[in-house]
């Protein structure tokens, strides 16, 4: 693999990003691009990677200050910051599963009135009905 050295605009155009973003992201200390003897910053190959483990935290839900924070902790904090963020992915996907339910059933639902059907009154309180009433959701 050949080491890349890229300008911040190339890289920057690279990742899909703006070149304010890697400012941005040099000011709060998550990235550190070499400097070239004029004192242009320079992106090589590390510098690249640490780019796209930063969009890849981002894309995952993290801060800056939270990415920052993987970096900076031991092991352990790391895997805490890591199991929390997970938790709060599963809970989202909960709430968009419960709402994909919810707007499965409302599509096929008899009642002419939502809030006169026992299905769609459970599903909005969040919880699932028993599985009798669930007879046209498929397995």
């Amino acid at each position: 693999m050949t080491d890349v050295r890229l300008r911040i605009g190339d890289a920057a155009a690279t990742l899909g990003v703006a070149p304010h973003v890697l400012r941005h992201w040099e000011d709060v200390g998550l990235l550190r691009p070499r400097r070239s003897g004029s004192g242009h910053r320079v992106y090589d190959d590390q510098a690249i990677g640490v780019a796209r483990m930063i969009q890849m935290c981002q894309r995952a839900g993290l801060s800056l200050a939270a990415i920052g924070a993987l970096g900076a902790g031991d092991r352990a904090q790391r895997i805490a910051l890591i199991d929390d963020k997970r938790a709060e992915i599963a809970e989202h996907v909960a709430q968009i599963q419960l709402a994909d339910r919810f707007l499965a059933h409302v599509v096929s639902c008899a009642h002419e009135v939502i809030s006169e059907c026992p299905e769609c009154s459970e599903l909005v309180l969040g919880r699932t009905p028993p599985r009798e009433e669930r007879l046209g959701e498929q397995s």
